[in-house]
């Protein structure tokens, strides 16, 4: 059975509400992680967000002459720093940096970066090397090595997909499409084999997820959203995600994404509904932490496979290389890290990375999760003045 199909058959039997890692695994009791009550979140723009019109550098002529169809104009942007501004859809980004807790890493990137959508996302996903393939995600590897026992709630991904950067040896995590609905064992319990052994597979693998079920019924039962979520995907993921922190599932890891930053063609219409999505999700989340107090626990973290190419195409803008991170929470400086885009230094039209993002995984990893980032194959040094 390929992956495809697996996941396809999967998702249709458990509903579409649940999708597990591709193991069968005969779950013990679930072991609680790691002391500390830290968790990290991260956001995963999917298409390549265009990082420059995003994070505007409103006093580089440069950015107007390359940009002519689609630069955002000096009167437009938000919340002037150091020569860079936010998109004016990014009020609430604005906001959180003015508050103290937003940092801006600038040009994020890798060596002999790669196009691909899909071979982007990968090496993201599992650290690699450009031409270097691994099959466990970063962060798998990270709970393999961190969960004394299996703990199948040690990550949850919020998808209707799992997700490489999670997959380890060991399932320690699920992906779940919405948790108010996620079967409890009294509802699974009782699932009966057939002459199919490849239906069977799937059958142990959505009864052993029972486990799982209850403790992130439990974590719902005590938790209940205070605010307002926009009705838009990402709003539901992250409403989910503050239900289960405030709930104290004790996952150090969450994750989800969100589509439609491959902006070829209309960009300024497309981007600024993205934009828009994505600045409601993030401050209605980030208001909620607040709130509840638990916004120096929690780190989020927000990245693209790549970036766009600094020249605009007419109407939108092709394939390229670096961009900036956000980190939010998690008692980060506030700062921006890095130098401006180089607009006039670029590699056959595209920007120059200076930050490798395996640096920040690094940092996350030693100074959020207390976990030496070498035992999983991380070479690169920690970034200075991110928290």
């Amino acid at each position: 059975m390929n992956r495809r199909n697996f996941l396809s058959l999967t998702g249709t039997l458990t509903g579409g509400l649940l999708i597990l890692p591709d193991f069968l695994h005969a779950f013990g009791n679930q072991t609680q992680l790691i002391q500390g009550n830290s968790s990290v979140v991260f956001i995963q723009l999917n298409g390549g967000n265009d990082g420059l019109n995003t994070f505007i550098p409103f006093e580089n002529e440069l950015y107007y002459n390359l940009r002519p169809k689609i630069a955002i104009s000096k009167n437009e942007v938000i919340s002037k720093n150091k020569s860079m501004a936010f998109h004016p859809a990014l009020k609430g980004f604005a906001t959180m940096q003015q508050n103290g807790h937003l940092s801006v890493i600038q040009n994020v990137g890798y060596p002999e970066p790669n196009r691909s959508h899909f071979r982007s996302q990968e090496i993201w996903q599992t650290a690699s090397a450009s031409d270097q393939y691994i099959n466990e995600g970063w962060l798998g590897r990270y709970l393999d090595l961190q969960c004394v026992e299996h703990a199948p709630t040690a990550g949850i991904n919020l998808d209707n997909i799992d997700n490489l950067a999670l997959k380890g040896v060991e399932p320690n995590f699920i992906t779940v499409k919405d948790p108010n609905r996620f079967k409890s064992k009294s509802e699974t319990e009782n699932i009966q084999l057939s002459d199919n052994p490849q239906l069977d597979f799937v059958r142990k693998i959505a009864n052993s997820v029972t486990e799982g079920a209850d403790e992130i019924q439990k974590a719902l039962n005590q938790s209940k959203t205070e605010i307002n979520y926009p009705k838009t995907q990402l709003g539901k993921n992250l409403e989910w995600i503050a239900r289960l922190v405030k709930g104290n599932l004790n996952s150090k890891v969450y994750y989800t994404s969100q589509n439609g930053y491959d902006t070829h063609d209309n960009q300024l219409a497309i981007h600024s509904n993205k934009l828009t999505e994505l600045n409601d999700a993030i401050f209605s989340f980030y208001t909620e932490l607040k709130q509840a107090n638990l916004l120096q626990n929690v780190t989020i973290v927000i990245f693209s496979e790549f970036g766009r190419r600094v020249k605009d195409n007419g109407n939108g803008t092709d394939h390229g290389t670096a961009a900036p991170m956000f980190i939010i929470g998690g008692n980060n400086k506030g700062t921006i890290i890095g130098k401006n885009p180089n607009l006039s230094n670029l590699d056959n039209g595209d920007l120059i990375f200076e930050t490798d993002f395996r640096s920040v995984y690094a940092t996350i990893l030693e100074q959020k999760l207390q976990f030496d980032y070498t035992k999983i194959g991380i070479k690169n040094q920690i970034l200075n003045g991110l928290f």
